[in-house]
């Protein structure tokens, strides 16, 4: 039986102990999840992106059968999580850059060759982060965010996780992203290749994102997430509160704005990061 089967059938016994066998394949599924043969969502040759619902119950399924253990690393230092979760194992073979300075990467979190994890930094179970990225210190990468090829994400920055509903799409940032300073990136929001957003914008399912190029408002529906075009350059913007009461007391709302397509003027000043790699 494939392995999807088997953990579709293992999650469906509810309120049910768990035996060795199910022990297992629960570790035959993290260690799918550590070497990125499997993953919550994928990219269509379409280029949409498709959730792995069983994927999200396997994750949720160490949850369920781990115990509460002690992690600790010194009698100062104190650690209490599920067993289930551990640090995940690294090898100096897999050519990840971890400088030395409290980051921690959690089991069931793909790591691939080439990425650089600046401390401190932390990636969550189910995470996906493709080769060449960087991870710069305090970033986030939350449970099932999918990161491509040459990502960087500065400083501060952090990549919202979605973890439950099992069905609903996780945070997708695409290939050769640049991800600013203290940028937030949550609910579901899909980031096309090439995008830059400027440090200090964050993108929310409720967030609606005013593109002065193209002149279109880009929002999540009911049918689909938050989607930042392909090379769009972001920065945060404000825009009037029209309401009476609003223009009396000259409020502004917070409102991502993109200004502008990434050009070779944009492309130069991202270059650096080829170096720190």
């Amino acid at each position: 039986m494939p392995l999807r089967e088997k953990i579709e059938a293992l999650s469906a016994r509810a309120g049910v102990g768990f035996g060795s066998e199910d022990r297992a394949l629960f570790d035959e599924f993290k260690l799918a999840l550590n070497r990125g043969k499997v993953r919550a969502a994928e990219r269509a040759t379409d280029g949409t992106w498709n959730v792995n619902s069983w994927v999200k119950q396997g994750i949720l399924l160490g949850f369920r059968m781990g115990q509460l253990v002690d992690m600790s690393a010194s009698s100062v230092l104190r650690f209490f999580d599920k067993e289930t979760y551990r640090t995940r194992p690294m090898t100096l073979n897999e050519n990840i850059r971890i400088v030395p300075g409290g980051s921690s990467i959690r089991e069931g979190a793909y790591i691939a060759s080439g990425v650089v994890c600046m401390p401190p930094m932390y990636v969550n179970v189910g995470a996906y982060v493709d080769e060449g990225t960087m991870i710069d210190s305090h970033a986030l990468v939350g449970s099932c965010a999918q990161i491509g090829k040459r990502v960087h994400l500065s400083a501060a920055a952090q990549i919202g996780g979605v973890l439950e509903p099992v069905g609903a799409v996780p945070v997708i940032i695409e290939d050769d992203v640049l991800v600013g300073g203290g940028c937030g990136v949550y609910e579901g929001t899909i980031v096309r290749e090439r995008a830059v957003l400027a440090a200090g914008t964050i993108l929310t399912g409720s967030t609606p994102v005013y593109d002065l190029v193209r002149e279109k408002i880009y929002q999540r529906t009911a049918e689909a997430p938050l989607e930042i075009p392909a090379g769009a350059v972001i920065v945060p913007g404000a825009r009037n509160v029209r309401s009476e009461t609003g223009r009396a007391w000259g409020l502004s709302l917070y409102a991502p704005v993109i200004v502008k397509y990434r050009d070779e003027k944009t492309d130069a000043s991202v270059q650096l990061e080829d170096y720190l790699r």
